[in-house]
């Protein structure tokens, strides 16, 4: 690996330093190569990945399916404009169709902007005076500024106001205070079935299902933010399907095409033509790379019978950590639905991440105090239990400071 021509980390971050706006927070690695839930910098380290790709790359690094309908798209048509049809486009459209509630597509190339298009729509169905949308503290939405806006976490506002007027937050779980948020004036309820960013927040029993019967009882959409939990990481195709509750509207990205940019949103035949011709676009959407390896990524979910592996997986993350809490008191909470894992601290976290990569683990804290994982769905059973040998050891090792840590 490190003979290959690559800048070493330490030139790559001066390189950056100077030419990249610093408005992330990045580690100072250069990534160069990714295979499954493997991945190696320019220096030839290799890491076990098990955040991949901030979870887009719920197949792992560089799928084979994938790289293969990329490389044959690329050679054969690379863009066309959505003014023209592709066949490719609507194969693609037609897979997700088929595994979800039977709706039509609108395709973009993020989460944001499908949740964008879906607050449009959510407007435009229905009355003028309708356009209050409510949304949920914990939750996470995008980075445009509506879906910032929609986003009830203060932190993601500062600095940016005024906002977007419309949005209304509910507290998480509280069926009582969405109700009272509804007056004549609301279009929709946007939730994600399951928080990601929030910290693998699971609805309590019954929570979906009154949010559906609130939306019918008003006549509001229900829209379901899927960007985290779509394409099969919870062991189903799609979030809802855990539930029982069936969303008036979905969005997608993330996982949705392999890796690749893609989005989608999703919604019913009866809604779709409220988004009229004109209303909204995205002139990359759809494109013929990103629908290959959409078509690909859902292919090679069935052909190799991957949403069998995850509830398993699921099961092998749950027992070793819950295992390791009975034994530290500074977890809180270890909650895993799928190949999404929250292991819940009473310490800030920025520590455990650091202490995994310096032992080549990848991994994620979200809200300062959850250590997050979302991994491939086709990670291995040794990968899995290597992962959390590294992980329970950095965890188990916080006990000489964690009463320090937790004041």
């Amino acid at each position: 690996m490190a003979s290959e021509q690559h800048l070493g980390s330490e030139q790559t971050v001066e390189l950056f330093a100077r030419y990249v706006i610093p408005n992330y927070g990045r580690y100072p690695v250069n990534m160069v190569r990714g295979e499954g839930s493997r991945i190696w910098d320019s220096e030839g380290n290799e890491y076990l990945d098990l955040f991949p790709g901030w979870g887009c790359n719920l197949l792992g690094h560089c799928p084979p399916a994938v790289v293969e309908a990329v490389q044959k798209q690329v050679a054969s048509l690379i863009h066309v404009p959505n003014s023209w049809h592709m066949e490719i486009q609507g194969r693609w459209a037609q897979l997700l169709s088929d595994r979800s509630f039977g709706g039509q597509a609108f395709f973009c190339n993020s989460g944001a902007e499908a949740n964008e298009a879906a607050i449009k729509l959510a407007r435009l169905h229905g009355p003028e005076n309708r356009y209050k949308i409510i949304t949920f503290e914990g939750g996470f939405h995008g980075r445009t500024l509506a879906t910032t806006t929609a986003t009830a976490q203060p932190k993601y506002h500062e600095g940016l106001g005024p906002l977007i007027a419309g949005f209304q937050y509910a507290r998480f779980g509280d069926l009582q205070h969405v109700a009272e948020l509804i007056d004549e004036e609301t279009c929709a309820i946007m939730i994600e079935p399951i928080q990601g960013e929030g910290g693998v927040r699971i609805p309590p029993e019954g929570f979906l299902q009154g949010l559906r019967q609130l939306a019918d009882d008003n006549d509001l959409l229900l829209i379901f933010d899927e960007v985290q939990t779509g394409c099969g990481r919870t062991g189903k195709w799609f979030g809802y399907q855990n539930f029982d509750v069936t969303p008036d509207v979905m969005t997608l990205a993330k996982s949705i095409a392999g890796g690749i940019a893609g989005g989608a949103m999703l919604t019913t035949a009866e809604i779709a033509p409220s988004l009229r011709p004109g209303m909204h676009a995205a002139t990359f959407g759809g494109n013929p790379i990103a629908a290959a390896a959409g078509v690909a990524s859902l292919e090679m979910i069935e052909r190799e019978n991957l949403l069998e592996n995850v509830p398993r997986l699921a099961q092998l993350f749950r027992s070793r950590f819950e295992d390791l809490q009975s034994r530290c008191s500074w977890i809180r909470e270890v909650r895993v639905i799928g190949m999404m894992v929250g292991i819940e601290l009473d310490l800030e976290g920025a520590t455990v991440v650091q202490q995994c990569l310096d032992q080549k683990l990848l991994i994620n804290c979200t809200q300062g105090n959850v250590i997050r994982l979302l991994p491939a769905m086709n990670l291995s059973d040794e990968q899995a239990e290597r992962g959390c040998e590294i992980l329970c050891g950095v965890l188990e090792s916080l006990q000489v400071g964690s009463s320090s840590g937790s004041e």
